[in-house]
Order: structure tokens, then C-alpha cells, then sequence
């Protein structure tokens, strides 16, 4: 029986080592995968709570029309009229919060509206789209479109 002991000792020891590595997976893991994880799926529940706790950073279309109602009622006659404001101008709380010294800036329409109206078969056909190489032919977008109220 000594003998088979002594022949079965490297196996003990290769067990030891796969335990002690297990424990010390365990430890790192609970040092590092929060406890709200896995809760609702493979991601960490308490992202939630942190996403609802965030200030919203946009303001809104009403909140815009506050001061450019001229805008918006130049919008409101195009086919951008269902576009809200900040779809193409990001989030814009800081500057409603303080218009004076937060200043928007005007958007890359070369690579702003290609991200709408590049052709994609995918879209619905009576939605305007352009092969944006051949139609624009390097010019900017605003060249020939009013971004507000564009025209074909």
C-alpha cells in the first residue's frame, strides 16, 4: 500500500496545485466581477441604476424652439420636419443651460448626412437617397441643400 501511495503522490500534488488554482480563481473573481452581475443576463444590473442617475444632456426640440422658432418653422415645412434638432446637432442641455457662452457646432454634413441618405437597399424606396461619391462629387451637402427645409 506504501508503495502505491508513493507512486500516486504525484497525483495528489497535481491536485493540490488545480485546487489552489480554483480558490484563487474564485478569490480574483469575487474581488473583481461586481455582485449585480449576471442578475438580468450577462451584464452588470447596477448599470441600470448608473444610466437612470446620469443627467439627460439633451435638451429637446421644444427646449430649441425657445429661441430658434424660425428655425424650426422653416424645418417644419421640409422633409426634415419629423427630425428632431439634435438627431444632427448631438446633445445640446449645456447650451440651453447657458446659450451665451456654450456655443453648438455646426455639423460635418459630408459625413453627417451620408449616415442617412448614402443608398442602401435596406431603406424604404421612397425615402431620398444618393450614391454620395457620384452625386455630390466632393462638394459639400449645404451647397446645394438648405439643411433645414432640403430640396432635391
Amino acid at each position: 500500500m506504501h508503495e502505491n501511495w508513493k507512486n500516486a503522490a504525484h497525483l495528489v500534488r497535481l491536485a493540490l496545485v488545480l485546487l489552489v488554482g480554483f480558490l484563487l480563481f474564485l478569490a480574483v473573481r469575487a474581488a473583481v466581477v461586481p455582485p449585480s452581475f449576471g442578475k438580468y443576463g450577462h451584464f452588470r444590473a447596477a448599470a441600470l441604476d448608473d444610466i437612470r442617475n446620469q443627467k439627460p444632456s439633451y435638451a429637446g426640440q421644444a427646449t430649441c424652439a425657445v429661441c430658434h422658432d424660425d428655425v424650426l418653422q422653416t424645418k417644419n415645412k421640409g422633409s426634415h420636419r419629423t427630425v428632431h434638432c439634435e438627431a444632427c446637432h448631438g446633445p445640446q442641455q449645456a447650451h440651453a443651460d447657458d446659450p451665451t457662452t456654450v456655443k453648438p457646432g455646426k455639423p460635418n454634413a459630408q459625413s453627417l448626412c451620408p449616415q442617412c441618405h448614402q443608398e442602401d437597399a435596406a431603406k424604404p424606396t421612397g425615402f431620398k437617397q444618393v450614391d454620395v461619391k457620384s452625386h455630390a462629387q466632393g462638394m459639400e451637402c449645404a451647397g446645394c441643400h438648405q439643411p433645414h427645409s432640403p430640396k432635391l
